[in-house]
């Protein structure tokens, strides 16, 4: 039987022009055949210690840190507060790019970094092994052993153990949720929060608005299909995938910090990031969920003059300062 799918919201006016634009470098279906050169356009964007600094607010390094066991060391790129007296908190970041793309320093970081600036916080992000080459469940291992060599060597790195929130936005957002759901089941560090931007949550690519944004946008059907088949090759949609490979695949979500879930009405990832924000209520947690009219994925990134990007970045920060009691 064929499903009929309604016809998809529309972009807001003001995201639908920089859209039209964007679309003519980054089109919404990416392929395998686009990974090189979209990763080699990524490596000559990667920010300096002097970028994240901003100014010399941030003191910045890198550190090789070990990788889960038996894997290679990871990169962490450190950023604390010059002016930090005491133990401050950390914003732990895992980068987006559909779970083949993407780097611990990239553009996405600088917004975070304003956060933490305004709240005196430090920030650490990871870089994690990409697939298809390293399939899961390297990523969200690397991810989850970046965490917790930071909370172990708090003392070290000046962070406060107890205030450590984790990010993400698209497949960093679902790494952050599953490495939440780690976190959880191994008695690992207790995080105060997590925040989910635009989250990759649900390998099965089958919800209404994965049909509704097929062939337009950014981030599509076919390109998210893309980024799942990629992590999980033939098991992508099957009975037997892991939640801590797809976080919507969780059967019990209790016991989760609190959590923000913000994400555009015309993308791909809207009904999955509903539907955990609501199975997150329902498991008696904690969760702030904003839908924003018109927004395509990573509006707020791409198009982060528009009203609409301005108004969503504008929620963070009072999140923030709720869950960190900032």
């Amino acid at each position: 039987m064929t499903t009929t799918i309604p016809a998809r919201p529309p972009f807001d006016p003001e995201l639908a022009a920089a859209l039209a634009v964007i679309n003519e470098s980054l089109p919404p279906t990416l392929t395998a055949e686009m990974i090189p050169s979209l990763r080699q356009g990524m490596a000559e964007q990667r920010a300096t210690d002097e970028e994240l600094s901003l100014g010399g607010a941030f003191v910045v390094g890198e550190r090789l840190v070990p990788g889960p066991a038996g894997a290679p060391e990871i990169s962490l790129v450190i950023a604390r507060p010059a002016a930090a007296e005491t133990a401050v908190g950390v914003i732990y970041h895992i980068h987006g790019g559909g779970m083949f793309l993407g780097h611990n320093r990239g553009h996405e970081l600088v917004e975070q970094l304003g956060w933490a600036r305004e709240l005196e916080l430090a920030v650490a992000s990871v870089d994690y092994r990409l697939a298809p080459e390293h399939p899961h469940p390297a990523p969200v291992e690397d991810c989850y052993a970046g965490l917790t060599w930071v909370v172990e060597n708090a003392t070290e790195l000046g962070i406060d153990p107890d205030r450590v929130i984790i990010t993400g936005s698209s497949a960093g957002g679902g790494l952050a949720a599953s490495t939440a759901l780690l976190a959880r089941d191994r008695g690992g560090p207790a995080l105060a929060g997590q925040m989910l931007l635009s989250p990759m949550l649900d390998d099965r690519n089958d919800t209404p608005s994965a049909h509704q944004m097929a062939g337009v946008g950014i981030c599509d059907q076919a390109s998210n299909e893309l980024g799942w088949t990629s992590l999980l090759g033939d098991a992508r949609g099957g009975a037997d995938v892991s939640p801590y490979a797809a976080a919507a695949r969780a059967t019990d979500l209790s016991g989760l910090p609190p959590a923000f879930l913000d994400v555009g009405s015309a993308e791909t990832f809207r009904d999955e990031a509903v539907t955990y924000a609501a199975r997150l209520w329902q498991a008696g947690g904690q969760a702030e969920l904003h839908v924003w009219p018109g927004g395509f994925h990573g509006f707020d990134l791409l198009a982060s003059y528009a009203v609409l990007s301005q108004a969503a970045k504008a929620q963070r920060l009072p999140w923030l300062r709720r869950v960190l009691g900032s």
